[in-house]
């Protein structure tokens, strides 16, 4: 499979949801835009690094790894988006070492976090941007696409709020404790962390 250069365009928010951003990423030789709904504390992480202005006082722990990583002399030589299923994108980070290669699984948005922060390219596979890769009609004459940008997340949210989790608590009432225990597993491995939290808040109640 061949694989698809891609750069950061930027972070956008929700509208309508608080707390809600994408990451946005171009194709490098094209025109679709690959968004990926990300937490508010990786949207924060990944604004630093762009920002290369601003500098923490404290290391986050994006800079924590970095650090470390440098200190143990190991690379981040480049992050692959290998996977999409189920709205969730997998991705790997090819670390070098010694001149020995290993590659880590880890969540998309942590991945491009430490990207940025290596200054490592991200790719993705030519079938996940088939699948997942929008084009947006801009006007040509508007320099600032950023509102199409934030429509595109609410979309986004939408489409989450249609196919997969529970918004509210009220949801998970109904079930047992052993149900709850096998969803959390479930959200937890599809790297649902929002539903995740609140499957445990019900467990917690009961």
């Amino acid at each position: 499979m061949s694989l698809v250069r891609l750069n950061i365009k930027g972070i956008s928010y929700s509208q309508t949801q608080n707390g809600a951003y994408a990451l946005i990423l171009n194709e490098v030789d094209g025109d679709r835009k690959l968004p990926i709904v990300i937490g508010a504390f990786e949207a924060q992480s990944i604004a630093i690094a762009l920002e290369k202005e601003i500098s923490p006082p404290r290391p986050l722990t994006h800079d924590l790894f970095k650090n470390f990583a440098d200190r143990f002399d190991i690379v981040i030589k480049q992050v692959i988006i290998h996977k999409l299923v189920d709205g969730v994108f997998y991705s790997s980070i090819i670390c070098e070492r010694d001149n020995v290669e290993e590659i880590i699984d880890a969540r998309t948005s942590d991945a491009i976090a430490l990207a940025l922060r290596f200054q490592a390219p991200i790719f993705t596979y030519k079938n996940i941007l088939d699948k997942a890769g929008i084009y947006l009609k801009i006007n040509p004459e508007d320099e600032d696409d950023s509102e199409s940008d934030s429509i595109l997340v609410d979309d986004l949210i939408a489409e989450e709020l249609e196919t997969g989790s529970p918004k509210s608590s009220d949801n998970f009432k109904v079930k047992s404790i052993d149900e709850l225990n096998v969803m959390l597993n479930e959200a937890v491995a599809n790297e649902d962390y929002e539903k995740a939290a609140k499957i445990r808040d019900e467990i917690s109640k009961r």
